[in-house]
């Protein structure tokens, strides 16, 4: 299987909010907007929802992706995609019937993706695959943007990579949280092939010189 160019998810829950869309000019081409969904029961805050991903997409044509740490995703997976979110995910711990849902989704015309928190282990997944899209590897522990990156969640890219070469399966490996110049070549070596970053790109002085650096580090 040939592997894409590497693609950066800059998070907009590190943007200014009252700014936000000035803020989707600084992406480029190699960008999608990562949106952070949160329903302050399964992580402990509140973020956004359908309403401004509707506004997100009058402002941008890169792809959305939203991510759900919500309760129930199911509920509400599809209002996201009519919201107009290309990429939806879910969290497997969040989801008992989460083929149920990543199937609706596809159906929906999106692109379905499942979530792991970094305690859930990545061969909880080979009975999914064939439905999923992508994998959402937390490397933080949901909830807040700016926390330090999980430094074995980087056996867990190599690990799934592993599994998706076996299988021959056609899904992408996403990796969420503490992402940096650091750490970004290291991630796309082990097998990722989208990197989400919130503070690396938006609380940065230059976010379009972070996001070239950040380019050029996961190219190298």
């Amino acid at each position: 299987m040939t592997r894409p160019q590497p693609l950066l998810a800059p998070s907009i829950l590190s943007a200014d909010f009252a700014r936000l869309a000035e803020s989707l000019q600084v992406l480029g081409d190699r960008c999608v907007v990562h949106v952070d969904v949160m329903d302050g029961r399964f992580v402990p805050n509140l973020t956004l929802g359908m309403p401004v991903v509707a506004a997100l997409r009058k402002e941008t044509r890169l792809p959305l992706d939203c991510h759900l740490m919500i309760v129930e995703p199911s509920k509400y997976a599809l209002e996201f995609v009519k919201a107009g979110a290309d990429w939806v995910s879910i969290h497997q711990e969040a989801d008992p019937h989460a083929h149920r849902t990543l199937t609706a989704i596809r159906e929906a015309g999106a692109k379905a993706g499942i979530v792991l928190n970094p305690g859930t282990p990545v061969e909880t997944l080979t009975d999914l695959v064939g439905v999923f899209d992508f994998v959402l590897l937390m490397s933080v522990n949901p909830g807040f943007g700016g926390q330090s990156f999980i430094p074995r969640v980087l056996d867990k890219v190599r690990r799934l990579d592993a599994l998706r070469r076996e299988r021959e399966a056609d899904f992408f490996i996403q990796v969420d949280g503490g992402v940096g110049p650091g750490n970004a070549g290291a991630l796309v070596a082990a097998g990722a092939d989208v990197l989400v970053a919130g503070n690396a790109v938006f609380k940065a002085p230059d976010p379009r010189a972070a996001i070239a650096g950040l380019l050029k580090a996961m190219d190298a």
